[in-house]
This record gives C-alpha cells, sequence and structure tokens, in this order.
C-alpha cells in the first residue's frame, strides 16, 4: 500500500513556511507549525488567520472553510511536536548552515517512516539528505512566493529518494489542487536557475546606468508583459535571497555569466532587503514604493 501524508509539520514560520501551512490546512491536512520561538508561531498563525479572512470576504472559501483550517493548525514548540507528522517540511532561511543544522538535530524526533522535505529554492538535494539519516525519504518541495496564489510547485529528488518517496510528495501537492512540474537535482532546478539571472542582469542594467529603476521596471512590465518588473520583484523575493540563489549558481556551474552583480551584494551588505526591511531597490516607508536610484 502507498505511503500517505495525512499530517504535515513545518519547521520555519516565516512567509513561506506559513503559506505552506495555510494551503495544507485548508487541504484537509493536520499541520504542527515550528519556529524559534512561540511568539513567532502565534504571529504566523494570526496572519494565516487574517489571510484566510480576506479569502472569505472575496468568496473564495466559507467562514466554516476558515474556522475548519485554523483549527487543524498546531504550535509545535521544539521537533519532540513533530514526532507523528508523516512529512516534514523545511522551509527556513535559504542558508545551507541553517539547513543543515536543522536536519542534524531532527531525525532523532520523527518516526521511521516519515519523509523529510526541504522547500530550499536552489540547494542540493542530495547534499541536504546527506545529513539525515533517511537520504531515501528525502526530497526537494520547492513552493513558490506567495504559496497560497502560486500555482507551480518543483518536485526534485535527491540521488538517493526512493521512487514511493517522490509518490508520496507528488500526491500531496495533487490534493492541494497545484502543479507539479519535475527539476533534476540542478542548482536553482528550473523556475529560479531562468528568474533569478534575468533579476540579476536587470540589476547590472541599473548597476551600469543604463536605464534607472523606474525605467527598467517599467520596461519588463509593459516590454515584456511581466506582472511585475525585475527590481520589484527582487524586493519582494528579498534582495539576500535573490544573493544567495545567485552565489548557489556561481559556485555550483562555476560560470561567470551567474557572479552576483556588485549592486546587489552592497544593498544586502547595507541591510536594505526590499519589502522585509522597508528598503530595498524601492523604498517602502512612506506606505508609496520610491525608487532608490
Amino acid at each position: 500500500m502507498a505511503f500517505e501524508i495525512r499530517k504535515i509539520g513545518v519547521i520555519g514560520a516565516g512567509q513561506m513556511g506559513g503559506g505552506i501551512a495555510q494551503v495544507s490546512a485548508l487541504a484537509g491536512f493536520d499541520v504542527v507549525l515550528n519556529d524559534l520561538s512561540e511568539d513567532r508561531i502565534a504571529a504566523a498563525i494570526g496572519r494565516i488567520d487574517a489571510n484566510l479572512g480576506r479569502l472569505v470576504e472575496r468568496e473564495a472559501i466559507s467562514a466554516a472553510d476558515q474556522k475548519a483550517a485554523l483549527a487543524r493548525i498546531k504550535a509545535a514548540p521544539d521537533f519532540a511536536a513533530l514526532s507523528d507528522a508523516d512529512l516534514v517540511m523545511e522551509a527556513a532561511a535559504e542558508n545551507e548552515e541553517v539547513k543543515r543544522k536543522i536536519f542534524s538535530s531532527l531525525c532523532a524526533y520523527l518516526k521511521k517512516d516519515a519523509i523529510i522535505a526541504t522547500n530550499t529554492s536552489s540547494i542540493s538535494i542530495t547534499r541536504l539528505a546527506s545529513i539525515t539519516d533517511r537520504a531515501s525519504r528525502f526530497i526537494g518541495i520547492h513552493f513558490m512566493n506567495p504559496v497560497p496564489r502560486m500555482q507551480l510547485v518543483e518536485l526534485i529528488r535527491g540521488i538517493a529518494t526512493e521512487d514511493e518517496t517522490f509518490q508520496a510528495a507528488r500526491a500531496y501537492i495533487e490534493k492541494l489542487h497545484k502543479t507539479v512540474t519535475v527539476s533534476e537535482d540542478f542548482p536553482a532546478f528550473i523556475v529560479n536557475r531562468i528568474l533569478l539571472p534575468m533579476i540579476n542582469e536587470a540589476i547590472y542594467t541599473l548597476y551600469e546606468g543604463v536605464g534607472s529603476v523606474d525605467a527598467i521596471d517599467t520596461a519588463m512590465r509593459l516590454g515584456a508583459n511581466h506582472p511585475m518588473g525585475p527590481l520589484q520583484l527582487a524586493d519582494f523575493i528579498g534582495l539576500d535571497t535573490c544573493l544567495s540563489v545567485m552565489q548557489v549558481l556561481h559556485e555550483g556551474l562555476a560560470d561567470s555569466k551567474y557572479r552576483p552583480c556588485p549592486l546587489l551584494v552592497k544593498y544586502v551588505e547595507a541591510g536594505w532587503l526590499g519589502r522585509k526591511t522597508q528598503r530595498g531597490f524601492y523604498d517602502y516607508r512612506s506606505g508609496v514604493p520610491v525608487p532608490t536610484r
């Protein structure tokens, strides 16, 4: 009989982890949500409640759906609270050291047949799997941001990932009514392998003075019919995440075309990481985005 996922553990209650918890609970899965502090978990559950409330207002779901989904989400103050999860999804920062620390201590608390997944947008699945005690039950499940709105999920097998793990992960994604695309385990997979170099090139275009922030974003919105300009999108993703992915591409593929733009490095060093810090390629502090260059 195929392995069935019923209960989801989510590590990381930020934008991605909260989104994964929300869509999983709405689809009928029990969810336990973990982060470094109970305050962070409570804040995430509050955001999920507000997001579901907006869906009720738009008549996308009923008030009963909101109440039922929220009741399925429980706080997991430590890894011991993940002990009966069928699938544990790591959605921490895009930093390999952070992920390594999580995986090296997580496995001791999980049941033997639990699947571990990572929501990494760029790091080797095979390398992360090797830190665990169950490489055959480890897989990349890369949700797009924002999770509730974006239709696509990339599934990435490590070299040791078994068919049963892959099929169980695919079935889980299909129950969320999302579309699976399968990528090989190469740096940044499919979406970010194409998207992030484009964003990096837009930053080079700014760095070299070819156009201003407004000119570049307007050009790509109206000239290439993109829903969001590349610099606006970089701010939305987080400039630290953009830099991390470009570094993974540059180191993993050893090609100079993936060299992170020095201006991107400078913004990250300044702590101007985009929307989450209120400043990036735009300044959001007044409530109206103002280009910073």
